[in-house]
């Protein structure tokens, strides 16, 4: 059992985290219904980044939460995700006046979601290797609001909405 602010995983808890890589959790509840429309009403009203929404649902899901988000981290999510994001909705008007415009935005998005990958993978192995500082979360779980570092931040009602769409897709193990 994990001390309450510890970066050693134990043996079992360690064995669930590998066996449920974080890229697959992160599109199969992005892919459920409500999730993508609650992620970016996160994202746009609020300032969460959905890639770290989808980690700390999925330490979550394990019982645990964590530490700050590493520096460079913050840094690749602000100068590579974010503009890449911020391109491709841009284009957006554009590409329907003009259809040519259509495969430049698919590029840029397929370039997003790749960043997107990236910080997750990153944020896997930081969560496994301790460079990122988890504890468990007692049992039963609080609710997700409770747990995330931003969730006293998220008081509108279409924020509460959106967290309570999450947690109800989060399977527990």
């Amino acid at each position: 059992m994990m001390s309450d602010d510890s970066t050693e995983l134990s043996t079992p808890l360690r064995a669930r985290l590998d066996g449920d890589p974080l890229w697959d959790f992160a599109l199969a509840l992005y892919a459920r219904e409500g999730i993508e429309s609650a992620c970016l009403v996160l994202q746009d009203e609020a300032g969460v980044e959905i890639t770290e929404l989808l980690w700390r649902c999925w330490l979550y899901r394990h019982g645990l939460r964590a530490s700050a988000v590493p520096a460079d981290l913050v840094a690749w999510q602000h100068d590579v995700i974010s503009p890449l994001r911020r391109l491709r909705r841009d284009l957006k008007p554009t590409e329907r006046e003009r259809p040519s415009v259509a495969p430049l935005r698919q590029r840029i998005k397929q370039a997003e979601l790749d960043a997107e990958c990236e910080c997750l993978l990153r944020l896997e192995a930081y969560s496994h290797d301790g460079s990122i500082r988890l504890s468990e979360i007692s049992h039963p779980l609080p609710s997700l609001e409770k747990v995330l570092p931003f969730g006293h931040q998220l008081q509108k009602k279409s924020h509460l909405l959106a967290l309570g769409k999450l947690q109800s897709q989060l399977d527990p193990l």
